[in-house]
């Protein structure tokens, strides 16, 4: 782990040909390297009040590397709580890299993914719930999930579960305090109160534990995989819900021998849509592997949207595959109805249905209505901050330490609660971890690898 005593610096822009690139800087050496590699009228930035906007020259060895301008920010009041400074030159892919090399060459650190973000926690300006909120703000993939991740960034998550944390830890002490009393001496409604107490923070924790699917949901969109045999509408299905044409559509039957993956938004949820090789018998080794494919993206999907051309008797390859898909992760789209009705939803027992031209697109809102149906969505345009994959494992080993000590609890064997304290305890130090109130080396590095450098 790197001295966070260092003065650091990054990129802190995407790389690539853009209007503007910023280099950000920070620690206590910030303003003293800025002195000395930007080069302008008037006082240094050394000796500029916060907040101050300077356009000039950045130098390296009198030699102009580019026009930019710098922007000075104090202690505490920047976004890792140190002397920060950022300047702003020409986008592109040499002037940053060029204005980096001098800036590291004055004595600077290159920062780790993710180390601004960490000294920002570390400093105490944000919790690790809000640092995550940063990464799910850049990766957010809807306008959903981007407001989702704002209210996590404001703190409203992170208030939930200090709450909880800050309960347990009373009921906790308030255990504790038996322990210094003779049995005769314990207030009699003091272990039912308590007990009360903990029955009700499992269930504030259980409802919170209820948010995982829909975080999961804005953070890793949903799979939805599109399948059935050759040349019954699965590519037009794809483009339609794309709105363009984005897979090849032919009335020869194996067109489509890889798999094809794009995202759409419904209700502000990210959909990867997949659609796949058409499922038949073949020789063909390169149509073999297509299959091979198809059928693996079947088994991860969040929903399946089979095809069937209900214009033509149902096939016993469509009868196998049928039962190989989950009724209540599944939707059965009847095709090419324009060309006849041979089957009827009553031949698909138990799968939601959809009569379907998919060519004119017909039946493709009614599709869309029932992907949002099966996930789950619902939405009443209320942004929230949900819990991650992270929140939802502390979460969950929280909950077998709270049942351990309730049923301690309920035994009413006052000479046990020790060991429903140690329980509790167990519990305090999991969800300290959720925000950073405790934290190791090795949780820290596991959340802000993910990040970016420069973030």
């Amino acid at each position: 782990m790197n001295d966070q005593s260092d003065t650091i610096a990054a990129i802190a822009t995407a790389p690539g040909e853009a209007g503007i690139a910023i280099i950000r800087i920070s620690g206590a050496k910030s303003l003293i390297v800025a002195d000395r590699i930007f080069s302008h009228a008037g006082e240094p930035p050394s000796r500029r009040p916060p907040g101050t906007f300077i356009r000039g020259f950045v130098k390296s060895n009198e030699r102009i590397l580019d026009e930019a301008l710098l922007l000075v920010m104090r202690t505490p009041h920047s976004y890792t709580r140190e002397d920060v400074v950022e300047i702003q030159c020409h986008g592109g892919f040499v002037s940053a890299r060029r204005i980096l090399q001098t800036i590291l060459a004055a004595g600077v650190r290159l920062a780790e993914p993710g180390e601004f973000t960490k000294r920002a926690f570390l400093n105490g300006r944000i919790d690790l719930v809000q640092a995550e909120a940063v990464l799910d703000l850049i990766r957010a993939q809807s306008d959903r999930s981007a407001a989702a991740a704002v209210e996590q960034l404001d703190g409203n998550l992170s208030y939930s579960f200090n709450a909880i944390y800050d309960n347990m830890v009373r009921v906790c002490a308030d255990l504790e305090a038996t322990l210094d009393f003779s049995e005769d001496d314990v207030p009699p409604a003091l272990i039912p109160e308590a007990t009360a107490q903990v029955q009700r923070i499992l269930q504030q924790i259980q409802c919170m534990l209820e948010t995982w699917e829909e975080g999961h949901l804005l953070r890793e969109g949903a799979l939805v995989v599109i399948s059935g045999r050759p040349n019954v509408g699965k590519s037009t299905l794809l483009n339609a819900l794309l709105g363009r044409n984005r897979a090849i559509v032919s009335p020869t039957p194996g067109t489509t021998r890889d798999t094809i993956e794009e995202t759409i938004v419904l209700e502000g949820v990210p959909i990867r849509l997949v659609d796949t090789a058409g499922l038949r018998t073949t020789t063909c080794a390169i149509e073999q592997e297509g299959i091979r494919r198809a059928r693996s993206h079947m088994q991860k999907a969040d929903i399946h949207l089979y095809i069937i051309d209900a214009s033509k008797p149902l096939s016993g390859e469509d009868e196998t595959n049928l039962k190989s898909l989950r009724t209540d992760k599944s939707i059965v789209i009847l095709n090419k109805i324009d060309l006849g009705a041979l089957i009827k939803e009553k031949d698909t027992p138990g799968f939601v249905g959809v009569k379907s031209q998919l060519n004119t697109g017909k039946g493709l809102k009614e599709i869309q209505n029932k992907i949002i149906a099966q996930l789950g969505i619902t939405y009443s345009g209320q942004p929230r901050a949900v819990i991650a994959e992270r929140h939802k494992k502390i979460l969950q080993k929280s909950i077998t330490d709270i049942k351990e000590a309730l049923k301690i609890m309920e035994s009413g064997q006052d000479e046990s609660i020790v060991l429903a304290v140690s329980h509790l305890r167990f519990t305090i130090e999991s969800l300290g971890q959720i925000t950073g109130k405790t934290y190791h080396t090795e949780l820290l590095n596991s959340i802000f690898s993910k990040f970016c450098v420069g973030k």
